[in-house]
């Protein structure tokens, strides 16, 4: 990749019947990523730590990779059309001497999720933090 990354962290969240808004960026620009409610209320259950009746998808994920002793490097929004955003998820898994990253395809908001999870990273190509919409507060 050769953009700059920079990094930007989960700022809040906020719901409605039929979306949810995840806002993020950095302390000069903020910008919204909208996602369905059940996203949302998924990130509520962890900031609040209520306990979840059985385990979601991002905690299906979370033991997959632990089981596999796979690491999330990062995070990083690399694109963005209107106002949809694109995400790749960086995978690291060491077997002996040898280290493999794995760049996979993903949601921002399933990105958001695992982040907030497992203490991930999370940048965003400057060209992209540059073409979102900032959010007022």
């Amino acid at each position: 990749m050769d953009s700059e990354l920079i990094p930007i962290t989960f700022n809040k969240i906020m719901q409605s019947r039929s979306y949810t808004v995840i806002i993020l960026g950095t302390e000069e620009k903020r910008f919204a990523i909208y996602t369905d409610p059940q996203v949302g209320n998924n990130i509520q259950m962890h900031l609040t730590e209520k306990k979840k009746p059985r385990p979601f998808t991002h905690d299906l994920i979370h033991s997959i990779f632990s089981g596999f002793d796979i690491r999330t490097a990062q995070i990083v929004i690399h694109d963005v059309e209107d106002t949809i955003y694109f995400a790749r998820l960086y995978l690291e898994q060491k077997i002996g001497e040898k280290t493999t990253i794995l760049e996979i395809d993903a949601r921002p908001s399933d990105c958001i999720t695992l982040s907030l999870l497992n203490n991930i990273p999370v940048f965003c190509r400057k060209e992209v933090l540059e073409k979102a919409i900032p959010v007022k507060e």
